[in-house]
């Protein structure tokens, strides 16, 4: 079953719904067969929001792997600063060193990261545009059947003007 058959589905629900005394606005649904509608829509929910899902957690490991990696590097690189302490051109050199390197390990994370958000925000836009797409496709659909709906009682209404006279 398709997204767009749940919604349908759900939009045929409502309109069976029956009005609540007083409360015009309040209607009684089957709970129950909303609860399963609820449930196909889950588990039917497009790969795009998916992959999306998958992306946004791939990258958060990228993330932490470049962050991890950075450290290591930092953490090296003190370490051998620490053995050289001895003469200071050297430790100056292992400094510059470990600085290029944290500097690069951070600007390639960045660069993923800028990467990632970026495509993440692509997939994002292409599951709003679906759902943007389903949703007026429904709105539609409900317009016609309440248009339908309303000639079916403009129909009855005349037939019985005419049986009056």
């Amino acid at each position: 079953m398709s997204i767009e058959e749940i919604l349908e589905d759900m939009d045929e629900l409502l309109d069976k719904a029956t009005s609540m005394p007083f409360s015009p606005h309040k209607s009684v649904i089957d709970a129950e067969r909303m609860r399963e509608l609820i449930n196909d829509a889950r588990l039917n929910v497009p790969q795009e929001v998916r992959q999306a899902q998958s992306i946004a957690y791939d990258r958060d490991r990228i993330i932490k792997d470049a962050e991890t990696k950075a450290e290591k590097i930092i953490r090296q690189a003190e370490e051998r600063a620490k053995t050289i302490v001895g003469e200071e051109a050297i430790v100056k050199e292992a400094k510059k060193r470990a600085l290029e390197a944290v500097t690069k390990a951070k600007s390639e994370s960045d660069a993923i990261r800028e990467a990632t958000d970026n495509y993440v925000k692509g997939r994002f836009q292409e599951v709003e545009k679906y759902f943007s797409t389903a949703l007026q496709d429904v709105q539609s659909r409900k317009a016609k059947f309440e248009e339908l709906q309303q000639k079916k009682t403009n129909g009855k209404a005349n037939q019985a003007k005419r049986k009056n006279k």
